[in-house]
């Protein structure tokens, strides 16, 4: 995985880089071991806690190429 998108589910890209978790907790994202982890974008989770996707996915993206 070298870029994570808006579409991407977060319960994949938390099987691939559990180590970022830490920023789906930042932001409230305190379920992430629901069911709807499994089927739900990284977009419509932030829809759903009414957080920026594109700050999520700008930290998720940025922890990666560390």
């Amino acid at each position: 995985m070298t870029k994570i998108t808006a579409d991407m589910l977060v319960g994949e890209v938390l099987d691939v880089h559990p180590e970022l978790a830490q920023y789906f907790l930042e932001i409230g994202m305190h379920c992430l071991g629901c069911p709807m982890s499994r089927g739900e974008s990284i977009a419509d989770a932030c829809s759903a806690h009414g957080q920026n996707a594109e700050e999520l996915l700008n930290k998720l993206n940025n922890a990666l190429n560390k």
